[in-house]
């Protein structure tokens, strides 16, 4: 069974879960502005005329599409009934909906979820204007729920791409520690990281310009900016964000490493408490994590772990979801402010995969930010990598 065809059908197990009579995906032009939701209800082909994916919770898999892709989506072997139009799609889209009567219309619309949103303003328009003088124009109502369950719910072969991804980072960082010595740039060590993913076969998470994030010592800028010629010098603290995408799916991890100063065996007092405060509060999140929990009190947990240890709290979510993308949408481990909309107050859902990546500065040497990928199950979260509870320290070995 192809993914494709697995997550159709876990589609369609959702429908029924959330008691949704119909899923409409509604696209045109996909080259231009491609629905984040094709990819696993479609693929990577393009549709290029207006196009109607639909499911129902009886289990029927309907296509309406331009006649040129007709071929193409029937080789796909996951819609039951193609309907191929060649003047327009309002006709076939009104005599499918009459047939199937559904009393609740879900499309591809989202307040929170920017992986569920991909229905333009224009196209929401359209489709009410296809259906206006039909009962169907008053039954829409927004697929962010199912598009959330079915991004955030891997199946045991996205699970398996995920781990792999993971342990092909971890291999990069291991031999990324292994050769790295005072006086490099954080843009040399980027570079280096760059060359280990080309040799392993793999792509960036994101964009490369800010993938890895490479923090040496407290002037470094933390954040999605990217390595700069900040030189790594004895005394640094030296952070990581970094993540590889295999066949299609990600892993975002980040790493810590001390560099000793002449005479050191061990970092100092003050950095070794910011690196314990921040393996506590991932492991306390972690032990706490489980399917039906709810993403702000787990942000809480964490977020009072740093604070009641003396820093200042952390100006982001402690943790996103993961998986075709580093920052996956659905159910966020985040507290409850304006940006993140009503993401927090979601509930977390078993075969989800999230981050946790609390942080704190130190600030006469840097920044000590871990990232842990797990994966939620019926038991709790486990690891899927090796987590790091220990830092990281390296000798003074000059270029």
């Amino acid at each position: 069974m192809t993914l494709i065809q697995e997550k159709v059908n876990q589609a369609i197990n959702i429908l029924n879960e959330k008691e949704v009579d119909l899923w409409l995906t509604f696209v045109r032009e996909t080259s231009g502005v491609r629905d984040p939701v094709l990819n696993f209800i479609l693929g990577p082909a393009d549709l290029t005329w207006e196009s109607a994916l639909i499911l129902t919770r009886s289990g029927e898999r309907i296509a309406i599409i331009g006649r040129l892709e007709a071929e193409a989506v029937e080789r796909l072997d996951v819609y039951g009934q193609i309907i191929a139009y060649d003047k327009g799609i309002s006709q076939p889209l009104r005599e499918t909906l009459a047939r199937l009567n559904p009393g609740q219309i879900a499309v591809n619309y989202s307040p929170n979820n920017v992986h569920a949103d991909g229905l333009t303003h224009a196209m929401f328009l359209k489709l009410e204007q296809y259906l206006l003088g039909t009962p169907y124009a008053t039954r829409l109502c927004s697929a962010e729920a199912i598009i959330s369950s079915l991004r955030g719910r891997k199946t045991a072969s996205e699970v398996a791409k995920i781990r792999h991804a993971v342990q092909i980072t971890e291999e990069i960082y291991q031999e990324t520690f292994a050769w790295l010595r005072v006086g490099m740039t954080e843009l040399e060590v980027g570079e280096k990281m760059h060359a280990l993913m080309q040799q392993k076969g793999v792509g960036p998470a994101w964009p490369l310009e800010s993938n890895p994030a490479v923090n040496s010592g407290p002037h470094s800028p933390v954040g999605h900016s990217g390595p700069t010629s900040i030189k790594i010098e004895p005394g640094h603290l030296l952070h990581f964000d970094f993540g590889v995408r295999y066949e299609d799916y990600c892993s975002d991890i980040q790493r810590m490493v001390y560099i000793l100063r002449p005479g050191e065996s061990a970092a100092p007092a003050e950095v070794q408490h910011g690196f314990d405060t921040v393996r506590a509060a991932i492991e306390n999140l972690r032990a706490a994590l489980k399917p039906g929990v709810r993403g702000v009190e787990m942000d809480q947990l964490a977020r009072d772990t740093v604070v009641r240890a003396g820093y200042p709290e952390y100006m982001y979510g402690t943790g996103h979801q993961l998986g075709r993308v580093a920052h996956d949408g659905g159910a966020l481990l985040g507290p409850l402010w304006e940006k993140y909309g009503q993401q927090p107050n979601q509930l977390v859902e078993a075969g989800n995969i999230y981050t946790i990546e609390p942080g704190l500065a130190i600030p006469a040497y840097g920044y000590i930010g871990l990232e842990e990928d797990v994966l939620v199950t019926e038991q709790g979260a486990e690891y899927l990598g090796e987590a790091q509870k220990t830092l990281k320290l390296l000798p003074l070995q000059v270029l």
